[in-house]
């Protein structure tokens, strides 16, 4: 008997294991074709949505738990982009994400064996599993100009520390993202929007200052500039 539960477990793990690698390439697949530069092709997706379907239906029959940490944490990231690519090509062509009813809030995707909106991944499954993680904000992208850049491949376990930590760089050293003008610096709504995530990271100005070649001065004047909704679509 204690053979037959070890065989089970040990075919049950691989079969696990096969799914999440396969959901990770798909997902890789669907970034490569189809993200350049941050923006999205997402006219030619909705000619052909072969790629991205298939990304979605594997993220579907997947199954994570946050005790296998680095692989729920990159399946969530892909899945919520992947989900945002869906929702924007369903009604494409579309100004913004925000033109959607309930993009965020009301629609749900199936993923991970659930019925689940973008906010609950972002909110739930990543910010509340993992609060001292901040670095999410860098890596989930809501489909609009303000947001940092869609990169063009997946996240993958066995990168994402590396990963998370160069997009957060490269978003915080980005001139048009923090806007220093003299010791007037202008920054994103992400981070009056998240406030408490960065408080706990020592407050908005010590977390840039982690990730900043060029440090922001200690009386700085900070300010938050308007959020850019328009579509991140290439053109």
């Amino acid at each position: 008997m204690k053979m037959l539960m070890l065989s089970f477990l040990l075919v049950w793990n691989s079969t696990v294991f096969s799914q999440e690698t396969a959901f990770f390439d798909a997902a890789n697949t669907v970034f490569v074709t189809y993200v350049s530069d941050g923006k999205v092709d997402y006219a030619e997706i909705k000619k052909n949505p072969e790629t991205l379907n298939k990304a979605l239906s594997l993220a579907a029959e997947s199954r994570v738990t946050p005790q296998n940490t680095e692989v729920y944490k990159a399946f969530w990231i892909n899945a919520y982009n992947l989900a945002v690519i869906k929702g924007i090509v369903e009604t494409y062509p579309i100004n913004s994400p925000l033109d959607k009813k309930g993009f965020f809030d009301e629609i749900t995707y199936d993923l991970g064996g659930q019925k689940i909106t973008l906010n609950a991944i972002e909110n739930e499954f990543l910010r509340a599993t993992f609060p001292q993680e901040a670095r999410f904000h860098f890596a989930l992208v809501c489909a609009g100009l303000s947001c940092p850049p869609l990169i063009d491949q997946a996240y993958y376990p066995d990168t994402l520390k590396n990963r998370l930590q160069k997009q957060t760089i490269a978003a915080l050293n980005d001139p048009n993202f923090i806007k220093v003008k003299g010791k007037k610096v202008a920054v994103s709504m992400i981070f009056k929007w998240y406030a408490a995530d960065f408080e706990r990271q020592g407050g908005v100005l010590s977390f840039i200052n982690n990730f900043k070649t060029k440090k922001l001065p200690e009386d700085a004047v900070m300010s938050f500039y308007d959020y850019d909704w328009a579509l991140n679509e290439q053109k």
